[in-house]
């Protein structure tokens, strides 16, 4: 029989009307330091989760890409798994078969020439996949630099203002000059003859990005690859791509088929996505694919003798959850591409739903539509002058929706707007909610006779 601690028996049920016993000072949970004595499973457990009643719900998170629904089998699967170790390839061989197997699906989706032997890795999600990513690119270039005897001083990275923070870190923390395209008035994102002028002999690659975390739309990737095509034919600089597909990688396969973006583009020499966004997973797993072997430098892989075992391994981190890339793999497995096809498809729809009813309302002006990543953006009409988007995101709070409002990058500081992603697991009928929660936010405000007092400035994450 179990032993249970007296101060984790369940309290026993009291009838109705009678007093709780007189009882000593409330326990309350370590703030700064181990107390001397725990409270046991079950009172902690309930402190705890009182404490987190004070989070928002994460169905009603519109900030967010990352996945907050999952059938439940998934629930079940991740839990059973949650004790594997990914690193640990000799003691757990059916997960990094399951690992491998993965990489082969992403890369024969991306189109790589290579797919049957792919080179790739999970990842603990897009931001070490790109580091990542963005470590390859460096190491060839300097490798061409060496061969060529010319200098390797002043790296370079170009990108539009409106990338990831990640990579900022990544040029930030390698070296890297980060020249970022400013973003303008109808150009919310990286364009190709932006990106071909910013490039020089010192430029180790162009990130483009599929779905900006801005507006949700697609940077032009094909058009990027013929403007560099044309400089490598001009002035015989070759300049690879390295596509960011955080959350666009598990879109534009399903919903945009023939969308031309990826490995059939031959300058595309890498690309990443997030299994926890639109792969429809729970965080953290990340995917990093190379278009073959030549595109990793053999110098970044790390071959290890660990646990008994030989193992190769290119990874910023060493020990992670086996759970989530077993939860991938399960994804992949029931839903096929149809599943995946039906799930992204019913967030677009739901997307377009709701930027169709706030467009046609009165205040509001759309940016995008939600007809690439289901995600768009909106902003108010000049002539709105006594409340701001900052204040339409207080308000919907009090609804329980989450939607960030924000300030766009550098050359658009000024131009606030309101961002909606739509997730696996937002249905119609909750849109509906939002609609009316929004129209009737919204017509408070637009009877106020003057501004609200300044709001505190919801902060804006990429997540």
């Amino acid at each position: 029989m179990a032993l249970i601690r007296k101060d984790e028996r369940r309290p026993r049920h009291r009838p109705p009307g009678q007093a709780a016993p007189a009882r000593g000072p409330q326990p309350e949970l370590p703030r700064e330091r181990l107390a001397d004595k725990g409270l046991g499973g079950y009172l902690a457990h309930e402190l705890v989760a009182s404490e987190l009643l004070l989070d928002g719900q994460s169905r009603l998170n519109l900030a967010t890409f990352v996945t907050t629904w999952m059938p439940s089998l998934g629930h079940r699967l991740m839990y059973e798994t949650a004790d594997k170790n990914m690193i640990d390839k000799d003691e757990y061989p059916q997960t990094a078969e399951l690992e491998e197997r993965c990489v082969r699906i992403l890369a024969n989706l991306w189109n790589s020439p290579e797919s049957d032997n792919a080179t790739g890795t999970s990842t603990t999600g897009s931001s070490e996949a790109c580091m990542l990513a963005g470590l390859a690119l460096k190491w060839r270039w300097r490798q061409r630099r060496e061969e060529s005897n010319k200098s390797t001083d002043k790296p370079n990275l170009v990108m539009g203002a409106n990338v990831q923070v990640c990579w900022e870190k990544f040029c930030r923390y390698w070296d890297v000059e980060a020249r970022k395209v400013p973003v303008e008035e109808g150009r919310f994102h990286l364009g190709a003859e932006q990106a071909a002028e910013r490039c020089d002999e010192n430029t180790i690659g162009v990130v483009a990005i599929l779905g900006s975390t801005f507006d949700g739309s697609y940077e032009p990737v094909k058009e990027i690859a013929a403007a560099l095509d044309q400089l490598e034919e001009e002035k015989g600089l070759d300049t690879p791509i390295h596509v960011d597909g955080a959350s666009g990688g598990f879109v534009a396969p399903f919903l945009q088929p023939g969308l031309e973006w990826d490995f059939s583009l031959p300058r595309v020499q890498s690309i990443n996505a997030s299994g926890h966004k639109y792969g429809l997973v729970y965080p953290g797993v990340g995917w990093a694919i190379w278009r073959d072997r030549a595109a990793l430098p053999e110098e970044l892989v790390f071959n290890v003798n660990y646990l008994g075992g030989n193992m190769p391994t290119f990874a910023l981190n060493f020990s992670r959850p086996g759970s989530e890339v077993v939860a991938q793999y399960w994804m992949f497995a029931t839903l096929g591409r149809d599943g995946y096809r039906q799930y992204i498809q019913g967030a677009q729809d739901v997307a377009v739903q709701l930027s169709t009813a706030i467009g046609e309302m009165g205040p509001y002006e759309l940016l995008s539509e939600g007809r690439e990543l289901p995600v768009f953006a909106f902003r108010l009409k000049d002539e709105v002058e006594n409340y701001t988007v900052f204040d339409v995101s207080d308000r919907l709070r009090q609804n329980g929706w989450l939607v960030p409002a924000y300030t766009f990058p550098e050359n658009l500081e000024n131009m606030a707007v309101l961002r909606i992603v739509v997730r696996a697991g937002m249905t119609s009928e909750m849109g509906d909610w939002l609609i009316e929660h929004l129209r009737e936010q919204t017509d408070f405000l637009e009877s106020l006779d003057g501004p609200l007092p300044s709001q505190r400035r919801s902060a804006f994450a990429h997540t």
